[in-house]
């Protein structure tokens, strides 16, 4: 089975990020995107699914739920990199790791998709990669969409 970079995204009123007591990022209204790098991305499929998150029209406008996307409401995005987006559970009762990138493969595609989103105008905050983390959020909806990237073919 071929794997592909993967992000889930959560639409928020506001989040953190806290490594060893210290708030590294914070939003207010936007996005928090989990991101899973899989080994063979590129920085090409970084930036599609940062367009996509930056594009996705999943914030309200009037009676229209669904109406208007993170640009439009000049929402803020909060990049953490999560490695087990790609954990295989299909057997036994440990996920595999094994379609993961390796670290120094994944971390410069994590900063890719962040300074992607950037360049679309987004304000970004970020986690800090390899680090561990505390998350807070507060989901609004809730609402939360899975996006993948193509498989790479072999």
């Amino acid at each position: 089975m071929l794997h592909a970079m993967r992000v889930v995204i959560q639409r928020v009123d506001g989040a953190d990020v806290t490594v060893d007591g210290r708030v590294t990022g914070h939003i207010g209204l936007g996005i928090v995107a989990l991101v899973g790098i899989a080994a063979g991305d590129d920085a090409a499929t970084a930036r599609e699914l940062a367009t996509k998150t930056c594009d996705l029209r999943i914030f309200a406008e009037g009676d229209k739920p669904f109406h208007r996307s993170l640009r439009d409401v000049g929402g803020g995005l909060l990049v953490v990199s999560q490695f087990t987006l790609l954990g295989d559970t299909r057997r036994g009762r440990r996920p595999s790791w094994a379609a993961a990138a390796r670290p120094e493969d994944a971390e410069p595609l994590v900063a890719e998709f962040a300074r992607a989103a950037q360049d679309l105008g987004v304000a970004v905050a970020h986690g800090v990669f390899g680090a561990h983390m505390r998350v807070a959020l507060t989901n609004d909806g809730p609402v939360t969409l899975v996006l993948d990237a193509s498989p790479a073919t072999a």
